[in-house]
């Protein structure tokens, strides 16, 4: 059976874990989540890096950030996982869909600017599957109208976009470090941001309303209660296993790349005779393998499809007419015979 998700292990982790409970502090902002945002800050040239405790809370405190206020609008693609929209409704914004892109399957920057009204505050650009939006378009409609933009870089972690890594670009990113992303900590996320009027409100939000960031650092005597906040904090546990990650950067993508690459070859046939879709990157963007998909021709061929995959013992994964493959960190050739079964599949449908 291949399972829908293994997440990468590369050996470092319990060294790290270690390591974190004989330092004594399991909380979060210790030494390893101090390594994490540094790591990201370096190798993704941003000022600032916070890590959450998930990327729903990253765009939690992106809203907040945002000031989104109740009948605010909020623009962002009608496909995306339900976070998006969860974290700007909890703030009592109105929701604006706009369709999305048949390539990249992101939304389409050609409609956005006919959504914008006097009410909108925020565009929220979704990477799917680590493959960039069309960022210099939607900021370029940001500034014409003085609009936030907040990147869901959830699956984005270590694309780029025209060179600039994705979730630098707009106002706020937003990463995720679930189990079934590139990198994990098992549950956890960022917030990224380079102005640096925004690093108070920020450390106060996700330090439960109060100055205790400063207090840490020595600038204040006591901490306080200053404003609305909550515990976004992660624990040490988590941030030292996703250090170990970060660390292994290199080989956990090299592999990915390896497993999209495989894929994209071998099927590429079934794409020439009219059968699938593949995956397309725009030229500008440099993808992180999140996942590889295909598009069948209608719903049912996917649902023969899914049928036999699942007679196969091989976890497909549908949303509307897509199949989706996210990749593991694991040898070649353990692929070698679903991908025989699913072209042999396709060619039947």
């Amino acid at each position: 059976m291949i399972d829908f998700n293994r997440p990468a292990f590369t050996g470092r982790e319990f060294d790290y874990i270690r390591d974190a409970v004989q330092r004594g502090m399991l909380c979060g902002d210790g030494e390893y989540t101090k390594r994490c945002s540094q790591w990201m800050m370096d190798k993704f040239h941003v000022n600032h890096v916070m890590l959450t405790t998930s990327c729903t809370h990253a765009l939690e405190m992106a809203a907040h950030l945002c000031d989104i206020k109740p009948g605010d609008e909020v623009i962002m693609p009608s496909y995306t996982f339900v976070s998006t929209a969860d974290a700007f409704v909890l703030k009592g914004a109105k929701i604006v869909f706009v369709d999305i892109r048949p390539d990249t399957m992101n939304i389409d920057e050609k409609l956005i600017e006919a959504a914008v009204t006097e009410k909108t505050k925020v565009i929220v650009p979704v990477h799917y599957a680590g493959v960039a939006c069309e960022m210099d378009t939607i900021m370029e409609i940001a500034k014409k109208y003085n609009l936030k933009v907040v990147e869901d870089a959830a699956q984005g972690v270590d694309a780029c976009y025209k060179g600039k890594a994705l979730g630098t670009i707009g106002d706020f990113g937003c990463y995720s470090f679930h189990e079934t992303k590139n990198y994990t900590m098992g549950e956890g996320g960022a917030i990224l941001f380079n102005r640096d009027e925004y690093l108070e409100k920020a450390e106060i939000l996700r330090e439960k309303g109060t100055d205790r960031s400063k207090f840490f650092r020595g600038q204040i005597d006591k901490y306080r209660w200053i404003d609305y906040g909550s515990s976004y904090l992660p624990s040490e546990l988590n941030a030292a296993y996703l250090y170990a990650q970060l660390e292994a950067r290199d080989q956990i993508l090299a592999k990915r790349m390896e497993i999209y690459n495989y894929y994209h070859k071998n099927l590429a046939h079934l794409a020439q005779e009219g059968k699938i879709e593949q995956p397309y990157v725009p030229e500008e963007c440099s993808h992180n393998a999140h996942m590889y998909y295909i598009k069948v021709r209608d719903i049912q061929v996917r649902t023969r499809l899914i049928a036999y995959l699942r007679e196969k013992e091989s976890a497909a994964y549908f949303i509307t007419c897509l199949f989706i493959l996210h990749l593991r960190d694991r040898n070649l050739e353990d692929f070698q015979g679903k991908m025989f079964i699913l072209q042999r599949k396709v060619n039947v449908c």
